[in-house]
């Protein structure tokens, strides 16, 4: 299985693509993942992405892509990879293209999440985190026993400032931009499955399955 997810930020691509890998035995590649730990690791490819990091710029394309060959050349992706919020334009879905024609694969799917912006905004700015432990809640899904104080370690829940609703709407406004001509990229292909993100995380599940013409249990 080699899959492409996409889909607006907190349409729960994250979580889907973990419930596809511990089923079909594929690895999940979260380019953020890959780009955190190269930068820890202080890799070559880790430490020219920090230049860009360090001046609070965007990693250019050809970073990206690097760091995503070098993932993908790992044994553990032999057995399919699932790919969780990338390419991102269609730019980056010709570099992925080249990338995997040189490993010899091609895709199987491309499966976009879709969801209201109104959705997106109301799931998104409710979530609130923990300052000390990390712990993630909602305001109206998983609320704290008490308001602002975190169940597990007592600290302090904030909103993060990607968190508010401003600043989702912002992010939205560029999620659609980039991402109409990348549907439209796949979709002409003939990869593309639309699937509908909204509902339980159990029959978002059972659609993704069924994209996939798999079973979800």
């Amino acid at each position: 299985m080699r899959v492409v997810f996409l889909g607006p930020p907190g349409a729960g691509k994250g979580t889907q693509a973990k419930f596809l890998q511990e089923k079909c035995g594929a690895c999940q590649v979260s380019t953020g993942d890959i780009l955190r730990k190269a930068v820890q690791d202080h890799t070559p490819l880790g430490k020219k992405a920090a230049e860009y990091l360090d001046k609070g710029e965007l990693v250019p394309d050809d970073v990206v892509l690097d760091l995503v060959a070098e993932r993908l050349r790992q044994k553990d992706c032999e057995k399919g990879f699932i790919l969780d919020g990338f390419p991102r334009t269609v730019a980056q879905a010709e570099g992925l293209e080249r990338i995997l024609e040189n490993l010899g694969w091609g895709l199987d799917s491309v499966l976009c999440l879709q969801l209201p912006q109104e959705v997106v905004i109301r799931r998104l700015s409710g979530r609130r985190n923990c300052r000390k432990c990390g712990g993630l809640y909602h305001a109206a899904w998983s609320p704290p026993r008490r308001d602002g104080v975190c169940d597990q370690c007592g600290g302090e829940l904030y909103q993060r400032q990607d968190d508010r609703e401003e600043t989702v709407a912002a992010r939205l406004r560029v999620f659609d931009a980039q991402t109409a001509p990348l549907a439209e990229y796949y979709r002409k292909k003939g990869l593309l499955r639309p699937i509908n993100g909204e509902g339980s995380v159990e029959e978002i599940r059972g659609r993704v399955f069924q994209a996939l013409g798999a079973k979800a249990a």
